[in-house]
C-alpha cells in the first residue's frame, strides 16, 4: 500500500477551517498611512492547528506565493494569483478558490485610495484568539501581526486595489 506525501496532497478549502481577513492601516517608512490586510486561520480545521498551517502553506505554495520569501509586488508583475476589490466599505480578497471579505475602517479606505494598493500578509500561523465577532485590542493586533513568527510564516504581497466603479 502506498500513501501520498503531504506535500503533494491536493488542496481542500475545508482544511483551512475558518479564514479571517482583517484590514487596518498604520504608518509606513515613507511617513504615510499604509493599508494592510492580514489573512490568517483560526486553526480550527478538521486536523487542528498544525494541519491548518500546512493547508495554508500548501495553498500559498500552489499559487506561487512564497512563505517567508520575497515580496510579491502586484504593481510590478501582472501574474499575481490574488486580487483585491474595494467596494462599499469592504475589502474583498480573492485567491481562487477562496474569497474573503471584511469591513474596512475609514482610515484604511483613505490609505488604499491614496496609494492604490494594500499590503497583504497571509500567514500560516493560526490566531485562534482573534475569531470573528470578538473584539481585538489594537495591542493584540500589533503583537500578532508584527511578531517575527507571524511574518516569517507569511506570504507578503502588494495587491493593487480595484473597484467596480468605472
Amino acid at each position: 500500500m502506498t500513501s501520498t506525501p503531504s506535500t503533494t496532497r491536493p488542496f481542500h478549502p475545508a482544511d483551512l477551517g475558518t479564514l479571517v481577513v482583517m484590514a487596518w492601516s498604520g504608518e509606513a517608512p515613507d511617513g504615510g498611512d499604509m493599508p494592510y490586510l492580514l489573512a490568517y486561520c483560526l486553526g480550527d480545521g478538521p486536523g487542528g492547528p498544525e494541519a491548518t498551517s500546512e493547508a495554508v502553506a500548501r495553498l500559498l505554495a500552489d499559487k506561487g506565493l512564497p512563505v517567508g520569501g520575497d515580496l510579491v509586488d502586484g504593481n510590478v508583475t501582472s501574474n499575481v494569483p490574488a486580487g483585491l476589490l474595494v467596494e462599499a466599505g469592504q475589502a474583498v480578497l480573492t485567491l481562487p478558490p477562496l474569497n474573503a471579505q471584511c469591513p474596512a475602517p475609514p482610515e484604511w479606505l483613505a490609505a488604499v485610495g491614496e496609494r492604490g494598493y494594500a499590503y497583504l500578509v497571509f500567514t500560516t500561523r493560526p490566531w485562534p484568539e482573534a475569531a470573528p465577532g470578538r473584539p481585538i485590542e489594537p495591542e493584540a493586533l500589533v503583537a500578532f501581526a508584527g511578531a517575527e513568527e507571524t511574518l516569517t510564516a507569511a506570504a507578503h504581497v502588494v495587491l493593487p486595489a480595484r473597484s467596480l466603479r468605472v
